[in-house]
């Protein structure tokens, strides 16, 4: 008899046991566990983001890609980790050398994909539209003249989309700005065939390049990339002087991506050409004149 009592008090107790475990693990289980199949990722980073995210702005893009798939596994209906994996891919391409667009094209392809997937989980996210207005920019930009015409609204509405959303946004800004310039190389049988194939050619303007421009720097002003493209439409401009004072500033700021450091190298290039340009003593004609 006293062995029975014990034996029903001692299943009364891990009863009891098993359910105040229940209780105290069901809300820790309700934070890794999916919601109707998308994560129950909180609003702020969570640590394995944040590890993800100082393994990109540390420059080491495995780490960021193997942390950043790793929690696709878990969380594959985050739109954050799908752009910022379209920003990692970009961001790799372009730390190959261009010559080798073999080798880069994947990565372009992959950036494509991956902030296509982000922009269709989550349409009121800015960054998603903003990497993916990059990636069919950088893809088309590598694929050709062509490209850029049959891309080119896309990209317009997708850089529209995100200034909407977040008009602080530098990177769209500079993409914008890149945008203007690029559209506005176009020469007129290029538009026409793109009126033609997209039924309508976005205008592009230099005005509006500078403009987006010099606001992306103000919005980011240790960013080289916003500096360099600024730099190129002054000297396509012939404004030799103020794209002289632009690169001079843009040498000076930090290598925040690994594209960056083959930015520095054609931004002292061109500082060495454009001094050499400007000490250069002025040629006399046959007439005399200057």
């Amino acid at each position: 008899m006293v062995q029975m009592k014990a034996s029903l008090m001692f299943r009364f107790q891990a009863c009891l046991f098993r359910f105040s475990a229940g209780m105290l693990l069901a809300p820790l289980l309700f934070l890794v566990t999916p919601l109707d199949g998308k994560c129950a990722v909180p609003t702020g980073k969570t640590q394995a983001l944040a590890a993800a995210d100082n393994a990109f702005m540390s420059l080491n893009y495995s780490a960021a890609d193997s942390l950043y798939k790793a929690m696709l596994v878990t969380c594959p209906e985050n739109a954050d980790l799908y752009w910022k994996l379209a920003r990692l891919n970009i961001s790799i391409a372009e730390s190959i050398n261009p010559d080798d667009s073999a080798k880069r094209m994947p990565y372009y392809t992959k950036a494509v994909d991956y902030a296509q997937k982000a922009v269709a989980i989550d349409s009121t996210n800015a960054s998603c539209h903003t990497w993916y207005a990059a990636a069919l920019a950088v893809k088309a930009d590598k694929t050709g003249a062509k490209e850029k015409v049959r891309r080119a609204a896309e990209i317009k509405r997708e850089l529209d989309k995100a200034l909407a959303l977040n008009p602080h946004d530098d990177v769209a800004w500079s993409i914008l700005g890149s945008y203007h310039h690029q559209i506005s190389n176009i020469g007129w049988f290029s538009r026409l065939v793109g009126s033609t194939f997209i039924g309508g050619m976005p205008e592009g303007n230099r005005k509006a390049a500078e403009h987006a421009f010099k606001k992306a720097i103000s919005l980011n002003p240790r960013a080289i990339r916003h500096f360099y493209e600024l730099a190129l439409l002054y000297m396509d401009e012939g404004r030799k002087e103020e794209a002289l004072q632009i690169l001079q500033a843009a040498s000076k700021k930090p290598v925040l991506m690994k594209g960056d450091v083959r930015r520095l190298e054609e931004i002292h290039e061109l500082i060495r050409k454009l001094s050499t340009t400007e000490n250069a003593p002025p040629t006399i004609d046959g007439s005399g004149s200057l």
